[in-house]
Order: structure tokens, then sequence, then C-alpha cells
């Protein structure tokens, strides 16, 4: 049985959700079964997670590596719930203004580990607006997402 993919995400400037989209046409071409969630925007609580087999999550870093304001609540909320047996990933548009590259994708993944979901890729971390070259890179790591997800022996 093909898993349940959520691709969720947060985003200011456009770029994140742009990485978002890429991520889940890809998905699509690949016959996953895949929600793109916007935080803040759609209808999407914490527990709605358990739903879903894996999970993709994406966030854009605010400043030298704050989580954005409007991922502040759900983040807190991430602490409460049990994600074991999830897998997931993540994926951010980040600035390398700063020394924190990328430091909200960092934070958001240590809370998913200490929720019991298990990271199956190293986050893909986008210098700003994805250009064609990232828009491959993300097209590969929702290949290398599913393919993972498809490896029994990856579970």
């Amino acid at each position: 049985m093909m898993p349940k993919v959520v691709v969720l995400f947060t985003s200011m400037s456009g770029n994140t959700e742009e990485i978002a989209e890429i991520i889940e046409a890809q998905l699509q071409a690949l016959n996953v079964s895949v929600s793109l969630v916007q935080i803040d925007i759609d209808e999407f609580e914490v527990e709605d997670l358990l739903s879903y087999d894996a999970i993709l999550f994406g966030t854009y870093t605010w400043g030298d590596g704050d989580l954005p304001y409007e991922l502040e609540d759900f983040y807190e909320e991430l602490a409460d719930i049990d994600l074991s047996g999830k897998e997931a990933a993540l994926f951010g548009s980040c600035d390398s203004m700063y020394p924190a590259y990328g430091g909200a994708v960092d934070k958001v993944e240590g809370q998913l580990t200490a929720c019991g979901a298990k990271i199956l890729l190293p986050s893909l971390k986008v210098e700003l607006t994805p250009d064609e070259e990232d828009a491959e890179r993300c097209r590969q790591f929702a290949e290398d997402f599913t393919h993972k997800l498809r490896t029994p022996s990856t579970r």
C-alpha cells in the first residue's frame, strides 16, 4: 500500500512554498498520495499528522536561526504528540547571510526526532529562491524520500 505523505510548510516570501510545490508535484508524478498544507493558512492541527505515514516539513528561518512566528505554536504543540512509526524529512529556504544557515529547519528536525519520527534524509536547504538547479535538487529529494519509503529495509 502506498504511504500517505503530507508536505507541511510555512512560507513568508513564497520561497519555501515554491520548494514545497516542486516536491509535491514530483511526489504526484511518482504516484504518491500527497497533501500540501500551509501552516497557519490551511486548517491543520498537530494531531492531523497522525493520519499520515510520512511527513515532509518545510520552513524558512527567521533572522539568525529562529523559528518563524507562525510556526511557534505548532512547534510547541509537537512536543505533546507521539510520532513513533512516522517517517520524515525536512526542507527549507535559507539565507547564507546569517551564521545559523537554515537554523529553523534544524530545530524542527530536532523536535520531530524527539517526538519519535525517523528522519530518512539529510535536510534539503535552498539558498533563498530556488533556481532550476535547486528545483532539480527538490525533485531528487522527493524521489529519494519516496524510494526510502518504498524500501522495507529502511523501515
